[in-house]
């Protein structure tokens, strides 16, 4: 049967052929895709939902992940977040939770408007006496011996010994005893002894002594040694120039006197101030020295000229001190009530109250809210103001009457916006923020020490910040108000100090009135740069290094330095929320000048270096 194997060979290549062709078959099955199923709503939305980082609103990624720039987790973005937003709206109750109070753009009204000014009391010119001697010689005894005492006209304020004045009267003593042993002797030698005579008691006259002291000296039997010294005037001693013993010349200054009676406050007004100030104007004065009163006066007088290193002028105001209750060198706040636009016969000015501005060196914002089919919505609006009139500010341009601007939580409305990824307030620059370094000035020892108060004062400032304390920091501020105020330089170091010391003040000022941190924090950042700028043009006058740091994540994600000591980051802008975030950019030794400060780092990490 040589048959059958052949075929059941046969057999077994066509079964192992058709298990071939259904394996082949089946894995073709298996491997096929599974068709298409119909896209769902949840898919739909996968693929379109944004994905932002809470702390960096402009990152925008289409799938979940890490942020780029700090690594935390990124959250769904609303199907509204894929612009940035120019306006914010609230629901009825976020509006109450965040407090928000607004006014209406109006006319300034009122008959006048306040304008604040310090000043010191000071004794009046017109009042101010020196008491000289009128001979020259050796004072043998002061009957004045402490400054403050009251002096009477005529009253004796010295004993001296005058050689001149003892030559003379013994001239006197002698001609006068020669007339007596000629008169019953020739006519023309008693005519030549009494002009003798007269002539002792004319130099006597000249020499300053009064009549009745004369007739007495010359019915003396010998020449006087001590000589009285009178004063001419009346009034209180705030000055003694001399002491006992001293040998002075003729019209030496004894002591100086002055009047109480009616005393000078001479108040200190910047030149924005000084259109408003006119010879007149009513002023009430207060000082510490009489908590609760009020003391009224007018000003005398206002300064032709401005102080070329204080940028200020002197205004005076004269008040009555019968009681003797105000003393000179007290300080005196007063509020000047200021020319209204009815009686200059201009147009009254349009006027936001103070609270409503926020302001980044220069530049001044405001929210505006508008009435909306959802609720009132609020836009950001950059405007211009004049120089502040007491609780108000004038408006230059930006608003018209009738607007509404809010005045109480504005801060919460720019946070917000800025979380969104709005225009918020810190991400526009200011007016000078491309202004270019200026050269160093070249200073004394002596004069830039001068500007160490001046540092010390900001640093104050930063370290509250930095430890979330509002109120040492404006009491840093206030501080920083008097040491810009103390600094005069001459020549082109004035010139180049004054934008700066402007600069500082405006920004204390704001940074002493603030009400709450983030108020005191907006003013910081265009109060560092305004110290930049005293770093980098007189340099560093503190006896200690101090750094620029840098923190990418303040001024809405634009990032913003400022000035501090150690190496280790001390973040104004965040305090203990992100209290190391940032990086040491630039260090400035004592005596040296703060170079230009380099720019972000051009990496794909901006962030890279700082700690969160």
């Amino acid at each position: 049967m040589p048959a059958l194997p052949s075929r059941a060979r046969l057999l077994r290549v066509a079964v192992a052929t058709a298990a071939l062709l259904v394996a082949f078959f089946a894995g073709g099955w298996l491997a096929a895709p599974p068709p298409p199923a119909p896209a769902t709503a949840e898919a739909t939305a996968s693929a379109t939902t944004a994905y932002t980082c809470s702390m960096h609103p402009q990152v925008r990624q289409a799938e979940p992940g890490a942020c780029p720039l700090c690594g935390m987790d990124l959250i769904p973005a609303g199907d509204d977040s894929a612009a940035a937003p120019t306006e914010i709206r609230l629901s009825p109750r976020a509006r109450a939770l965040a407090r928000l109070r607004t006014t209406t753009v109006r006319r300034q009204s009122d008959s006048a408007a306040e304008l604040r000014l310090l000043g010191r009391i000071e004794p009046a010119e017109t009042t101010r006496r020196n008491v000289t001697t009128w001979v020259a010689g050796r004072i043998d005894r002061l009957h004045l011996n402490t400054t403050g005492e009251r002096v009477r006209k005529g009253q004796v304020i010295a004993t001296l010994y005058s050689p001149e004045v003892y030559s003379a009267h013994q001239d006197l003593l002698t001609a006068r005893a020669q007339v007596a042993r000629l008169g019953a002797g020739a006519p023309a030698a008693l005519a030549a002894a009494e002009g003798a005579l007269r002539a002792a008691r004319e130099r006597l006259r000249l020499l300053g002594v009064p009549e009745a002291e004369l007739a007495e000296m010359a019915q003396a039997r010998e020449p006087a040694r001590a000589i009285a010294s009178r004063s001419p005037f009346s009034g209180t001693v705030i000055e003694r120039s001399s002491t006992e013993g001293a040998y002075v010349d003729t019209g030496a200054t004894l002591y100086r006197v002055a009047d109480l009676r009616r005393l000078w406050v001479q108040l200190d007004a910047y030149e924005s101030d000084l259109s408003q100030l006119a010879e007149g104007q009513p002023v009430e004065l207060h000082v510490d020295a009489l908590p609760g009163e009020t003391i009224t006066g007018r000003v005398a007088f206002v300064e032709p000229a401005v102080d070329p290193q204080r940028r200020t002028a002197r205004v005076r105001v004269e008040v009555e001190n019968t009681d003797g209750r105000l003393r000179p060198g007290m300080f005196a706040e007063a509020v000047v009530a200021t020319s209204s636009a009815a009686e200059t016969g201009a147009e009254a000015p349009l006027v936001v109250p103070a609270t409503a501005p926020l302001f980044t060196g220069r530049r001044s914002l405001v929210y505006v809210e508008t009435d909306g089919p959802r609720g009132p919505t609020y836009t950001p609006r950059s405007v211009r103001l004049g120089p502040r009139l007491g609780e108000v500010y004038p408006v230059v341009s930006g608003l018209s009457a009738g607007e509404v601007v809010v005045t109480r939580g504005a801060f919460v409305l720019d946070a917000d916006l800025q979380i969104r990824g709005g225009p918020a307030m810190m991400q526009a620059p200011d007016d000078d923020a491309a202004a270019p370094a200026l050269a160093p000035v070249p200073l004394a020892a002596s004069e830039r020490a001068a500007l160490a108060p001046v540092l010390s004062a900001y640093l104050g400032i930063q370290t509250a910040l930095a430890d979330d304390a509002l109120a040492p920091a404006r009491q840093a501020a206030t501080a920083l108000q008097q040491a810009v105020a103390g600094v005069t330089f001459t020549g082109t170091a004035a010139a180049a100090w004054a934008p700066i010391a402007q600069a500082l003040h405006t920004q204390a000022t704001a940074t002493a009135t603030a009400t709450d941190l983030e108020a005191a924090r907006g003013a910081f950042e265009a109060l560092s740069h305004a110290t930049e700028q005293l770093l980098g043009r007189f340099g560093n006058p503190l006896d200690a290094p101090v750094q620029v740091a840098f923190c990418p994540m303040a001024k809405g994600n634009a990032g913003a330095r400022w000035i501090q000591q150690g190496t280790t980051v001390d973040n104004a802008y965040f305090g203990a929320a992100m209290l190391t975030c940032g990086e040491i950019r630039a260090t400035v030794a004592p005596g040296t000048h703060l170079d230009a400060i380099p720019a972000a780092p051009a990496s794909a990490d901006p962030h890279a270096g700082h700690d969160h």
